[in-house]
């Protein structure tokens, strides 16, 4: 097959590509307009497949978007293209509306154009796949209460309202046109190649430089953990089997308080890290509480039971397995994260072509 993956060179995307360039024989198309967060080094593992090809494209751009889907033949479109970060949406709202919303718009129609242009089997088994967060349904009350996929949308965030406006725009899509779409919800994930403003890779390397570790308010915040390679591995059994119109909430089974992580974080640097900054005697020194940000949801849990009834998937890293494996790789793979610090990263794109 060819899967076309939109923002594959972000996070989960280029995680999603590798998994499939190194684990199926199918080929992949990654469209990503390489904003901020987008980092080609990501995929560099993998880039040289001949079953590998990258576009530089907006998803807002119709045109463009024309002219991949004619030139490539996509047989399922994977959606991951987003801007993700809660405190840039709270700061800059509108980029969130126009990509997450205006984007997906854009994506779904050139897509329901490209997939009623097909016959036969590969109109019958085209697939349009939405990735998106749990952050849509707010937060939860009881401390038992899940994530499921009949919970009521309840966003908190312009990041987290922009996609549950996606979700819908692709439920809509499906039940008005009969598009063939599917939708996940997961929770948060961590690993490797993470941009560093998220909190496990901040929390890392703020630590490795003294840097003070801030955690918002008391640090009780709840978030269910998922390692991004079994994200991965989910994304891609929805994309192949799951059914048609149907939504699958992808979680890590790990639920863990904002502070428990950063501890952990510091608890496996001073194992991995021994030899610390000048002056500093714990890891955990530099913990600094500060002021919360505006409507920060308290907890985040899934129940993952769907997937793993109808799909067969579970997730094979606990929180422990998967934090170490991160913090080594992020210890060993220092070029990475200083070509993302110094911005380095975006001079060295398509030959200097930031």
């Amino acid at each position: 097959m060819k899967i076309l993956v939109t923002g594959g060179a972000g996070f989960i995307g280029s995680a999603v590509i590798r998994h499939i360039i190194n684990h199926t024989g199918d080929s992949v198309i990654n469209v990503d307009k390489l904003t901020y967060a987008g980092n080609l080094e990501s995929v560099a593992p993998v880039s040289e497949s001949t079953r590998y090809s990258f576009e530089k494209v907006d998803i807002c751009d119709g045109a463009e978007l024309n002219r991949v889907f004619q030139q490539c033949s996509p047989d399922i479109i994977m959606h991951l293209a987003a801007e993700s970060h809660v405190d840039r949406s709270i700061d800059g709202p509108a980029e969130f509306v126009q990509t997450n919303i205006v984007g997906t718009c854009t994506l779904l129609e050139v897509s329901r154009s490209y997939w009623q242009s097909l016959e036969g089997v590969k109109k019958e088994q085209f697939k349009f796949h939405h990735i998106s967060t749990d952050e849509v349904y707010g937060d939860l009350e009881g401390p038992e209460d899940l994530f499921t996929e009949t919970t009521a949308y309840q966003p908190s965030s312009p990041y987290s309202a922009s996609k549950a406006s996606s979700d819908h725009l692709v439920r809509a899509w499906h039940r008005t046109y009969g598009f063939p779409t599917v939708i996940t919800n997961c929770s948060n994930n961590y690993g490797p190649y993470h941009f560093p403003e998220k909190l496990i890779p901040l929390m890392i390397l703020n630590a490795l430089e003294a840097k003070p570790l801030p955690v918002y308010g008391s640090g009780n915040q709840v978030r269910d953990w998922l390692y991004v390679e079994d994200h991965a591995r989910a994304l891609y059994l929805v994309a192949t089997q799951g059914a048609i119109g149907e939504t699958y909430n992808i979680g890590g089974h790990n639920e863990k308080k904002n502070i428990e992580v950063v501890k952990s974080i510091c608890d496996f640097l001073e194992e991995l890290a021994p030899t610390k900054p000048d002056g500093l005697a714990q890891y955990a020194d530099l913990i600094t509480h500060v002021a919360d940000r505006p409507g920060h949801d308290l907890r985040y849990a899934i129940d993952a039971s769907k997937i793993e009834h109808d799909l067969g998937w579970l997730p094979q890293e606990s929180f422990e397995s998967g934090l170490r494996k991160t913090v080594l790789w992020y210890l060993e793979n220092k070029g990475w994260w200083e070509r993302v610090l110094d911005g380095s990263y975006k001079r060295e794109r398509l030959g200097g072509a930031v």
